[in-house]
């Protein structure tokens, strides 16, 4: 397979809400070419791109999926990106990787909050935007209604370039014609307005258009595509993938009007930091040394390979050369380099400048920088949500534990907004993702791939024991006879609260010998076990400052482990002196929705113990909610917001501080740990 000319490659991703048609267009574009026999169809499980078994039973994309094909001697790489919030995290790997990012949007669906996060993403990276509208033949839409949305929505830019007529049974080309009639606007009006767009941007263009009124064809196709990678015009188009409508005018638009790698948003190589930090621009050119970024992990379920696709920006690699991830001193010998499409892949001769190919078997994550010699550096990745809706888990059966983490190792490698880790707090294997759908997805996945079955739950909420007053003097003594050498230890410690995160601290405040010095610090490990282990919830005790201040030895029976008991028991006694508190994490929050649910989710924050801190309007009639919440109020916080938003809206959230427990809801905390503290 030839490399293709870098001018000749166009780089997309097709992004969009749930439902909104992407993959059926994905499946039309690859039919239209001649790539596949039949129309792809999501419904029937037919669909060349949705090929995973989950996605296909689930009838909706899962992860991010890769094509490629060739039009009128432009080689187009696409991305299929998923619409569910939940899984928007391969998504946005996909966008950081490609010049122009084409927002699909269903007629009869209207502008979800995921076309407004990844378009909004792409505009805030500086990508070209195209925006297709599907289904233009379903019933009672309004077109007009549609278009004025995406205006108010992603700005005055977003011009028609196409419109329905016919009946929704062709398109009119608005760069070639100004006159005729179609189904919704006018059709010399739109005309006009596009080309005093493109003309705008071009001073000689503009000054031919002043002097003559009108502007040639070829002379508007040569300087739309300028126009479109500076994001001065948005081009809107026309189609219904299931009738071969807008479709070959969609690959006429993205051949001509995205911009290549050349002229679309070129990116930075930056190394070191502070004052050596310093930024390099990557040539789009074949010569210098390779740099490329992972996008994209996906493993074969039928072969257990492992493929990574990359974005190069600079340079070339032939299969018999090496990769260095960035600061790696050790290179991986590729073998060969792929092209998918799909399931399906082929060789080419090498991974070129411009674009976007696969390696086997490399052992390499999502966002990894790849060069072709030990180098360090690192290429900005659009920002993604932290998972943030978490489950404990643990496996059925007990010869399930290994095998659980070979399973969540994979789902983390593929997945960037999917984290998990063993909490050092509760001892819990934990799972994060961005919603309760994406981790229902995932323990099917585990169940179907990996033949594991778990069990889950809401994880412990990490509270934190500490104390608000100071006790003096609490005595404990540990005595204990058994026959033979006996255990003896007393000891007297003071007990006060230290500053809000300064932790613990242990003060040895004997003078003289009433303790032996060896003995003094199990006093201090044993009130360290006991931190550890909580005294009125089960949870690790935090700032608080202990002085040893007097005790008694034995000259026999006292020994280490009897003054470690002792620590641990004089700890607990005064604690409880102590008028003991729980501290709560506190999270904020931003929530975004439309502007109609503002006042239920105001409601709903206040219900839960928070604070709104502030509100700001976004474009498209968007609100973002800002507040405090303790996190224990917002655990499951993606079901609950899709209930109050239907759907419609997202959030993102981070810890902000600790703060005190209310004393209704201590007191229940602890009368739940009182059955467990009585079994011990």
């Amino acid at each position: 397979m030839p490399l293709p000319r870098i001018e000749d490659i166009r780089n997309i991703a097709l992004v969009g809400h749930a439902g909104a048609g992407k993959t059926t267009l994905a499946e039309a574009l690859l039919f239209k070419v001649g790539i596949t026999t039949r129309l792809g169809s999501v419904d029937d499980g037919t669909s060349m791109l949705d090929a995973d078994d989950e996605a296909r039973e689930r009838k909706q994309s899962l992860e991010s999926a890769f094509f490629h094909i060739d039009h009128d001697g432009k080689t187009i790489n696409a991305f299929d990106t998923p619409g569910m919030p939940d899984y928007c995290g391969t998504g946005l790997a996909s966008l950081g990787g490609v010049e122009t990012a084409v927002g699909v949007i269903a007629a009869n669906g209207g502008i979800g909050v995921s076309t407004r996060r990844m378009l909004g993403a792409a505009a805030n990276r500086g990508l070209a935007r195209l925006i297709v509208i599907t289904r233009i033949d379903a019933e009672n839409v309004n077109l007009e209604e549609i278009l004025k949305g995406i205006q108010e929505t992603f700005g005055g830019g977003c011009l028609p370039i196409n419109l329905p007529a016919d009946g929704g049974t062709k398109v009119i080309n608005l760069l070639e014609q100004g006159e005729g009639s179609s189904d919704v606007l006018d059709v010399a009006a739109c005309h006009t307005q596009l080309v005093e767009a493109i003309v705008e941007t071009d001073e000689a263009l503009m000054e031919e258009y002043m002097e003559q009124g009108s502007v040639a064809p070829e002379k508007l196709a040569a300087a739309i595509r300028p126009a479109v990678a500076g994001g001065h015009v948005t081009p809107v188009l026309f189609t219904c993938a299931v009738k071969d409508v807008g479709v070959a005018e969609l690959l006429d638009v993205i051949a001509g009007c995205a911009p290549s790698p050349v002229e679309g948003k070129q990116r930075l190589l930056s190394s070191g930091e502070g004052d050596d930090a310093k930024e390099t621009p990557l040539k789009s050119a074949r010569d210098g040394d390779f740099v490329a970024q992972v996008l994209k992990i996906a493993t074969d379920p039928k072969s257990n390979i492992k493929y990574s696709l990359a974005r190069v920006y600079q340079g070339s690699l032939n299969p018999d050369g090496h990769v260095f991830q960035s600061g790696q001193r050790k290179g991986q010998r590729p073998g060969h380099v792929l092209k998918l499409c799909g399931v399906d892949h082929c060789e080419i001769e090498a991974a070129a400048a411009g674009d976007i190919v696969a390696f086997a078997k490399l052992d390499v994550q999502i966002d990894d920088v790849l060069f072709d010699s030990a180098q360090e550096g690192r290429i900005e990745t659009l920002k993604r949500p932290q998972p943030m809706f978490a489950l404990s888990l643990s496996p059925k059966s007990r010869g399930d534990v290994e095998k659980i983490g070979v399973a969540l190792h994979r789902f983390a490698e593929e997945d960037p907004c999917f984290e998990y880790h063993r909490d050092q707090e509760t001892n819990e294997l934990v799972m994060q993702g961005l919603g309760d759908q994406h981790l229902t997805v995932l323990r099917s996945k585990m169940k179907r791939f990996f033949k594991i079955e778990v069990e889950t739950k809401p994880p412990k909420i990490p509270y934190h024991e500490t104390i608000s007053a100071s006790v003096k003097g609490v005595e404990y003594t540990h005595k204990k006879q058994s026959g033979g050498a006996g255990q003896f230890a007393r000891v007297f410690i003071d007990m006060e609260p230290n500053e809000r995160g300064a932790g613990y601290e242990f003060l040895d405040k004997i003078f003289g010998g009433s303790i032996d010095q060896p003995f003094r610090p199990s006093v201090d490990k044993g009130a360290r076990a006991q931190m550890k282990q909580g005294v009125i919830a089960g949870y690790p005790v935090v700032d608080v400052k202990v002085s040893l201040v007097d005790g008694k030895t034995h000259p026999v029976d006292s020994k280490d482990i009897a003054f470690q008991i002792a620590g641990r028991q004089v700890f607990k006694k005064a604690f409880a002196q102590c008028k003991p508190i729980l501290l709560e994490p506190i999270v904020n929050i931003e929530v975004s929705a439309p502007a109609d649910f503002m006042g239920e989710i105001t409601r709903d924050i206040a219900g839960k113990r928070g604070q709104v801190a502030g509100q700001d309007m976004l474009p498209g009639n968007q609100i973002c909610v800002r507040a405090t919440v303790p996190l224990a109020e917002v655990a499951t916080y993606s079901s609950q917001l899709k209930s109050v938003t239907g759907g419609q809206g997202s959030y993102t959230m981070e810890l902000s501080h600790y703060d005190v427990v209310p004393p209704n809801v201590q007191q229940q905390i602890v009368a739940a740990y009182k059955p467990h503290g009585e079994e011990e």
